[in-house]
């Protein structure tokens, strides 16, 4: 698999100082700054972003190069006007620090009453290839899955949907609760339950899966699955110690978020240990129902606006929890509203791939946030058993 160029341009290692003031505020008869301060980031052709900046009092402090206020990711296409006799390092493809230290800011002009402060930055630029995904169908139809490598469309996968109980001699019904009972499925009762997607390579062997583990039913006083009692889906990948076995690697909640334009809220934990559900946040998402959206896991961005704060692995043994929270893009998913063909299209960071079953649990976590726009929408009434084959 051939990744495709996009670069990362991080902003850091932000700290403001100015002269005559300490973190316990004015000092030698000089006003007192605002705090917190908070500075606008801003990038042609990109969403502003914030982020709040400490004062520092010491001019001997040394600002943390790790920290990371905020980051945008350029295409190819995008990197032009980078590519000056400044920065040849990019025809290799190497980090580029554009800039790192301290600037005045204000032009020589008074700051909340107070001249001469000061603002460090760490400007870089990074390469971040990503390999990019279509689902060629929608997900209910069992499409293949293409790698997009410009003008060239490679399969790589296929994905089987299914909304029928797994056979009790499929490895699968190891993590299916007791409660699915196969006679109840009665398209009839207010309740969306026993869809799975799994994912086969190229081969046929199944490499991941998702399936619901909690049932999508209206929630009560309404009629749709609401925060207070989302949908679940389990997302699994295939154990290559244990042929024909599962491993539990993430849950994804979602529900419908009432409003002017309803929302769908996707949100993702990574299972770090076992089958501990909830134990680490790494996304939560608003998708427009109608519009569709783009679901993500950047935990330069989403972590901020989360609204649970992100936990630590437990486990510095545990590599996959280490690496998805290590910080950056780590994969996005575009679906379309309800009631429209999506055929998502997934980006996935290089660095987060070692193998094809890697990029396979990442299918089956993008087909499950596809699946949940349509198990979110609106119950409304009873169906009959004659458009029992609409859900």
């Amino acid at each position: 698999m051939n990744p495709q160029t996009f670069i990362r341009l991080s902003i850091g290692s932000l700290e403001l100082r100015v002269p005559g003031i300490t973190l316990n505020g004015a000092k030698s008869g000089r006003s007192a700054l605002s705090f917190p301060c908070v500075c606008e980031i801003r990038l042609r052709g990109f969403p502003m972003q914030t982020a709040i900046i400490p004062l520092v009092s010491s001019p001997e402090t040394t600002p943390d190069a790790n920290n990371i206020a905020s980051s945008f990711y350029l295409q190819e296409s995008d990197l032009k006007a980078l590519l000056a006799p400044g920065c040849p390092e990019w025809g290799n493809g190497r980090p580029v620090i554009l800039f790192n230290g301290w600037i005045h800011i204000g032009k020589n002009k008074w700051l909340n009453g107070i001249a001469g402060a000061e603002l460090h930055l760490r400007v870089k630029l990074d390469p971040d290839p990503r390999y990019i995904f279509q689902f060629k169908d929608k997900t209910k139809l069992s499409p293949q899955i293409i790698q997009l490598q410009g003008t060239i469309k490679q399969p790589i996968f296929s994905c089987k949907f299914s909304q029928d109980r797994v056979s009790p001699r499929d490895p699968l019904s190891n993590f299916w609760s007791s409660s699915f009972d196969g006679s109840e499925l009665d398209i009839g009762k207010r309740e969306r339950k026993g869809w799975n997607v799994k994912i086969h390579d190229l081969s046929g062997s199944a490499v991941a899966a998702a399936f619901i583990t909690t049932p999508f039913v209206p929630s009560t006083g309404c009629d749709w699955a609401a925060r207070s009692n989302p949908g679940a889906w389990l997302i699994v990948r295939s154990n290559v110690c244990r042929p024909e076995s599962w491993h539990p690697w993430g849950k994804l909640e979602a529900w419908r978020e009432r409003g002017i334009r309803d929302s769908i809220c996707c949100r993702f934990h990574l299972l770090t240990e076992g089958h501990e559900l909830g134990d680490l946040l790494m996304s939560e998402i608003l998708i427009s129902a109608e519009k569709g959206g783009e679901f993500y896991i950047d935990t330069d961005k989403q972590v901020r606006a989360a609204s649970t704060p992100m936990h630590s692995p437990r486990g510095s043994g545990d590599f996959a929890a280490v690496s998805l929270a290590a910080g950056g893009f780590v994969m996005s998913c575009r679906v379309q509203g309800e009631g429209k063909c999506s055929k998502p299209l997934v980006q996935l960071a290089m660095r987060h791939v070692t193998c094809v079953e890697d990029v396979g649990i990442f299918m089956a976590l993008a087909a499950a946030v596809d699946l949940s726009i349509e198990a979110c929408r609106p119950f409304r009434r009873r169906l009959r058993r004659s458009a029992s084959h609409s859900w």
